[in-house]
């Protein structure tokens, strides 16, 4: 398992930051987000889908995040599942509390986006022992660089879309081998509300103006007919 397949479930009545932490695991590759706004939500969530992550509010409006814990995920059977704290309190008390009970950490509010990223990383590299995916590929003359959404072609640098980052993440954790149209749009629309496969389409033209000297001829996101694409 790479750390982009880790199922992670977001319990925050906040909906605005609930949204924007969401956007944000995915934006970095992280394909399954699930979120809850309540104590009651999160536990049907809990018992219904595997979870290699929960990230959960303190203050939640039917009940508090560490009786949660320690009621359903630390003395239930989903009790090997990691949670990270994330509330408003700063009170050392509280993140001592957290701590306690066996929280993998505690994050105060507000906090930096990359702070996040980094913190929810190490919990699941320190967790699964998991191996960072791979932040370069070189293609020939092209350079994909995931640590800066990048792509270097001759010398000139040109920025990805979250789109296209997720794309090519998922094609290049397949390198060589065919990736079905259906899974490509799973990866793009998750939630399943894409439409026509001409979306998708036009996010792969938009790559190969980036990566290939010629477009219309593309020697590393080729197009396998009636199945899917590959990266060479």
């Amino acid at each position: 398992m790479e750390i982009s397949d880790c199922h992670i479930l977001l319990v925050d009545d906040e909906k605005d930051l609930l949204y924007m932490v969401r956007d944000l695991l995915k934006e970095e590759g992280y394909r399954t987000v699930d979120s809850a706004a309540s104590c009651k939500e999160a536990e049907e969530m809990v018992a219904k889908n595997q979870y290699e992550l929960v990230i959960l509010d303190v203050m939640l409006p039917d009940g508090n995040g560490f009786s949660f814990f320690q009621e359903q995920i630390r003395d239930k059977a989903y009790r090997g599942i990691p949670v990270i704290f994330l509330s408003a309190r700063d009170e050392n008390e509280a993140k001592l509390k957290g701590l306690g009970l066996g929280a993998d950490d505690y994050i105060t509010k507000p906090f930096l986006p990359q702070e996040l990223l980094l913190r929810v990383k190490a919990v699941l590299i320190r967790t699964y022992r998991l191996e960072e995916t791979q932040q370069n590929l070189q293609l020939q003359k092209v350079i994909i660089r995931f640590d800066d959404s990048t792509i270097i072609r001759n010398g000139m640098v040109q920025t990805m879309t979250a789109k296209e980052y997720r794309l090519l993440r998922k094609l290049a954790e397949n390198k060589g081998k065919i990736v079905s149209i259906d899974s490509l749009c799973d990866t793009l629309w998750p939630d399943g509300s894409y439409g026509l496969e001409s979306s998708l389409m036009v996010h792969i033209r938009h790559i190969r103006e980036k990566m290939e000297d010629d477009p219309s001829r593309p020697e590393h996101l080729i197009t396998v007919r009636g199945l899917g694409y590959k990266l060479c």
